[in-house]
């Protein structure tokens, strides 16, 4: 039996757990509606069924290769160490997450402690699978590329979901925080994008991720139709609004209102307020300059989000000053450069010190003995 073929389920376990979080980030998006439109009445609601349901099977698979391997006596690999714990994590935040509500009601920003210990572990169990799959993989298969790609987008789209209460801030004080968005956006995406970029030697991994992030993110909105057209739950979230007007969800419901005067952006103008930047951080080469890239990235993001808003009715009257926006712009430079630099110091910790390669050429990867490659 070849190297390759008796190590094929650490493969079969990398594509499964790719694929439980794909079913996870359409849960989420759905989860995030429900709480939005209906309120929050179980724990035991469908969306967060999907979530954990995707958490458990992910759990089996990643913590089956480690108790197979301690059983066997075979050196196991950090990626499936790292995985199996950003999913410890995430079943850690159930429980809390359920006190939580019990304990300060049902209306919580995504910004609550046990949704943000949840959403890291996510993303510690993303940075997971995209190690197994330096770890797995040549830099030059299609394979490997495809799960580093995949993973890549997973991570990024689970840290944009994180920034969402971004908006509310934005509405709720203006000033320089009218940039919020874009202000963490710079701060904390690149470490998503350009590790992507590096770690996989594709100059255009950013603007990939992001294509493959909007698909998912398309496709889970169509199963929150769906799944809302065939349950049909009652909404009592008017309840929950008007006991505190100021409460996320109020604030998120009067945003809305006052942005239906206007018809809702495009498909098209959706897909290009991310690609655009992402397409500018590929122009500036994220595999050699990360801190460069990251920058670049920044004002586009800052530009065209700061358009966008402009836009819509609800932050129209809000437009900073010169002043504050010129402030806001200095700290997302700021931010991107921190942020390119610490996407190359994640990226050397997940596929090694080498430098980046020069186009044509495939870099190797340090301290990986796995077989297959």
């Amino acid at each position: 039996m070849s190297a390759g073929a008796s190590f094929a389920y650490r493969r079969v376990s990398l594509w499964g757990a790719l694929a439980t979080k794909l079913v996870a980030a359409w849960g989420l998006g759905w989860d995030i509606q429900w709480h939005m439109t209906i309120g929050r009445d179980s724990f035991w609601i469908p969306p967060h069924l999907m979530i954990y349901g995707s958490v458990v099977v992910g759990l089996a698979l990643g913590w089956g290769v480690l108790a197979y391997e301690w059983w066997r006596g075979i050196p196991t690999t950090r990626g499936f160490r790292l995985a199996a714990l950003g999913l410890v994590l995430v079943v850690l935040a159930a429980p809390i997450d359920d006190l939580w509500h019990r304990l300060f009601g049902l209306d919580v920003t995504l910004w609550s402690p046990p949704h943000l210990l949840a959403l890291f572990g996510s993303a510690v169990s993303t940075l997971g699978c995209l190690l197994i799959s330096v770890e797995l993989y040549s830099l030059r298969s299609r394979a490997g590329r495809t799960a580093l790609i995949l993973a890549g987008a997973l991570l990024y789209g689970g840290l944009r979901v994180t920034l969402d209460p971004s908006w509310l801030y934005a509405y709720t004080y203006g000033g320089i925080l009218f940039h919020a968005f874009a202000m963490l956006a710079t701060l904390i995406l690149p470490l998503a994008l350009v590790t992507a970029a590096r770690v996989s030697a594709l100059r255009w991994a950013p603007v990939f991720a992001v294509l493959v992030s909007f698909a998912v993110g398309v496709v889970g909105q169509q199963i929150a139709r769906a799944g809302f057209e065939i349950i049909q739950p009652v909404s009592f979230v008017g309840d929950e609004v008007a006991k505190d007007a100021s409460s996320p969800i109020a604030v998120g419901r009067e945003i809305a209102e006052k942005n239906q005067t206007v018809p809702p952006p495009s498909w098209a103008l959706r897909l290009a307020l991310p690609l655009v930047p992402a397409a500018l951080m590929v122009l500036a080469d994220p595999r050699r300059r990360p801190g460069a890239a990251a920058i670049v990235y920044g004002v586009g993001v800052f530009s065209a989000y700061a358009w966008f808003l402009s836009t819509l009715p609800a932050y129209a009257p809000l437009t900073p000053t010169a002043v504050e926006t010129a402030t806001a712009l200095l700290i997302t430079v700021a931010y991107g450069a921190a942020s390119g630099l610490s996407a190359r110091w994640l990226a050397a910790r997940l596929a090694g010190d080498a430098p980046a390669p020069r186009p044509g050429r495939e870099r190797p990867v340090a301290g990986l003995t796995s077989p297959g490659r």
